[in-house]
């Protein structure tokens, strides 16, 4: 079969005192839609008004004017809460003309008995794209290239007991973009493909009726025509991604929703940091009610953690959020390690008057006992250094796209143990929460990215003086992701330009979102990202150094990465380095000499002579992210000739059939093992 024309992936390493580098494509510097592509409109900040305030001493998130809640709710349901699940068939209708706002397709008075259904979750780009998951399929045909909005209506019984409850609409997924209308009236709107959201719904809520939910999403054109022969790339500068890139952008409410009904005293969030015998809780309380509340928080850490619920009083003023906080030792509770994932849960408890008095409301949480640091050039679990040898992975089947059911989860998940690995990157959006759960559970450490991948100068600007995507993305990864003991890095962005007379901007971008992160992580993980560059202008504001390397495909020699680590550490002797990309392709099947590109053989010496070059170097390297575990799809204007899949996994797409490389991944041996 022969080769794709394009790479299958694109980057620019420039390694110290290296020679060639490939260049990115040019792309326009501000939004364009040319031929009508439909663009979305912005305010002048991102619409959620995400930021962080100092409530008693500790940073919190907060969105749409209330607390960043917790999305546990998918799969725990607390007993002083009501859930309604929004897992169902919808009516749903494209929207490709923009003309629904003004057709009132948001109010519960419309015939919507001719729309089509779709059930949530899942992407519309399944709807019917008949070869989806094939590399013979035809691209550029079916659902999966269906841009613009598109809306999703349900009816839902309201119960009548709700009318002293707080009551907020959960979405774990809305890709690209949501805006909410319960009967008409406007909830919310949310930006960012992969990061949950919650929409307090206020005064629009009548408790024992039936009422209507309507919900438009958006998607950006990737380019003006798909089949074109040169491609017209569709981008908006204030969209994260603002530029089309190479994973496919999954459409809809991709991931569950529900409506969830608490208290009006209620714990929103329940952080928790475990290390060192002791267990550090900050209970983020929101008084909703109009008179100020009086009582006591219960926390109870765990039956495996060897000690007793501590008791402290909770002083929560009307209308307002407070912290309560509290500390507990835990020396008897089991470390949380990948050979020895022992994970426990904490229960926040609020009583009124008394600690034996009437329950209010709980929030549960999961947590480990670990202790994460980096010194001399290593990163330490526990005391002991680390060796990463992972891999990256999109989150996507041929069968469903990234709304993936719990068995797709499992069975992909496990192919990432079976080959020895035990660290994923979550490459570049945060993932379902059932991948965070399961990682806690099966020892593997994670590596947590959000959708910066790609901007350039112009973009880091914007993002850092204005509009606060990039900011808020960080944020709530962190806040989200915060108790996952499996989560050990926060990576802010991935081969985002690096003009050098644009260095300052992208250092202050940088800054912006390492800030973000670290003032809400009370376990203050490390900060890396995906460079697009061996000589990063920015790297001491890194605690790990992360960048991709693709030596030997896109520019230079196998052997240029030993002596390119030996001079990043050399500049930066007390930081571990971390290879957060390398890979090469194969077409599943085609065999010949290790020197033939595209064969297996090809792919499979690719990897063993970069992972050769890094093992020897563990005392400083911190570890290896392959790319990538399975192929995978894309829209990013190459390897149309398979059906727009990049062949650069161990697996192949859709069957899930191994290479020959994932073997030798399998048989790598961990250097620190």
């Amino acid at each position: 079969m022969t080769p794709p024309t394009h790479p299958s992936r694109r980057t620019v390493v420039t390694a110290l005192g290296a020679a060639g580098f490939v260049a990115l494509p040019a792309w326009p510097g501000t939004a364009h839609a040319a031929d009508g592509p439909v663009l979305d409109t912005h305010p002048a900040t991102e619409p959620s008004g995400t930021h962080v305030r100092d409530v008693g001493g500790t940073n919190v998130v907060f969105r749409y004017g209330v607390v960043l809640p917790a999305f546990d709710g998918w799969r725990t349901h607390e007993p002083t809460r009501e859930y309604l699940s929004l897992d169902r068939r919808w009516r749903f209708r494209f929207d490709p003309r923009d003309q629904g706002l003004d057709e009132s397709w948001q109010y519960p008075d419309l015939d919507d008995r001719a729309w089509g259904l779709i059930d949530v979750p899942s992407a519309w780009d399944l709807l019917d794209t008949p070869g989806f998951g094939s590399q013979t399929g035809p691209f550029g045909k079916g659902t999966a290239f269906a841009d613009g909005y598109a809306w999703y209506r349900t009816v839902v019984d309201v119960p009548a007991s709700w009318r002293a409850r707080h009551v907020r609409i959960a979405f774990l997924a809305a890709g690209y973009s949501a805006e909410v209308w319960l009967d008409g009236v406007h909830l919310g709107k949310h930006e960012g493909a992969n990061s949950p959201f919650a929409l307090p719904v206020g005064g629009a809520l009548r408790p024992g009726t039936r009422q209507t939910l309507a919900v438009r999403v958006f998607r950006r054109a990737s380019y003006t025509d798909y089949t074109a022969t040169t491609f017209r790339p569709v981008t908006d500068d204030h969209e994260i991604p603002y530029k089309p890139v190479d994973y496919w952008p999954y459409a809809g409410l991709t991931r569950s929703a529900w409506i969830e009904a608490v208290p009006r005293v209620t714990v929103a969030k329940l952080l928790v940091a475990g290390a060192n015998g002791r267990l550090e809780a900050r209970a983020i309380v929101e008084n909703h009610g109009d008179s100020d509340f009086d009582g006591w928080l219960t926390l109870d850490p765990g039956r495996e953690s060897g000690a007793r619920p501590a008791v402290v009083p909770a002083r929560i003023a009307a209308r307002s959020a407070g912290v309560v906080r509290v500390s507990v030792g835990v020396p008897r509770a089991p470390r949380w390690s990948p050979a020895a994932p022992h994970t426990l849960t904490a229960r926040a408890t609020l009583t009124a008057r008394r600690p034996s008095g009437p329950r209010v409301d709980t929030l549960s949480t999961r947590y480990g006992i670990r202790e994460l640091t980096t010194e001399d050039a290593q990163l330490r679990l526990n005391g002991k250094p680390l060796f990463l040898k992972g891999l990256n992975w999109h989150e996507e089947t041929a069968a469903h796209g990234r709304a993936m059911t719990p068995a797709e989860y499992d069975r992909e998940l496990a192919h990432i143990t079976a080959v020895g690995a035990n660290y994923i990157r979550n490459c570049v959006y945060n993932r379902h929460p059932y991948v965070y759960d399961w990682a806690d559970e099966h020892g593997v450490l994670v590596m947590d990215d959000i959708d910066t991948m790609w901007l350039n100068t112009a973009q880091e600007k914007l993002q850092t003086e204005r509009y606060g995507l990039a900011r808020a993305l960080a944020l709530t990864m962190a806040w989200n992701q915060h108790n996952h003991p499996s989560v050990i890095l926060w990576c802010l962005q991935n081969e985002s330009e690096i003009d050098p007379e644009g260095a300052p901007v992208y250092r202050a971008w940088l800054a912006d979102m390492k800030a973000a992160v670290k003032a809400v992580d009370l376990t203050a993980r490390p900060v890396t990202w995906a460079s697009s560059t061996s000589n990063d202008p920015a790297f001491d504001l890194a605690d790990v150094i992360g960048f991709n390397e693709y030596f030997g495909y896109f520019y230079g020699k196998d052997a240029d990465l030993g002596p390119t680590l030996d001079a990043v550490h050399a500049k930066y002797p007390g930081k571990p380095i971390l290879i957060t990309e390398n890979g090469t392709w194969s077409v599943a099947g085609t065999h010949g000499p290790d020197t033939t590109e595209g064969t297996e053989e090809w792919q499979a010496a690719r990897f063993t002579a970069h992972w050769t070059q890094v093992a020897e170097r563990s005392e400083f390297v911190a570890g290896f992210t392959y790319w990538v575990l399975k192929d995978y799809k894309q829209r990013a204007g190459y390897n149309q000739s398979y059906n727009g899949i990049s062949v650069m996994g161990l697996l192949t797409f859709a069957e899930e059939r191994p290479k020959l490389v994932h073997e030798a991944f399998r048989k790598a041996v961990n250097p620190r093992s």
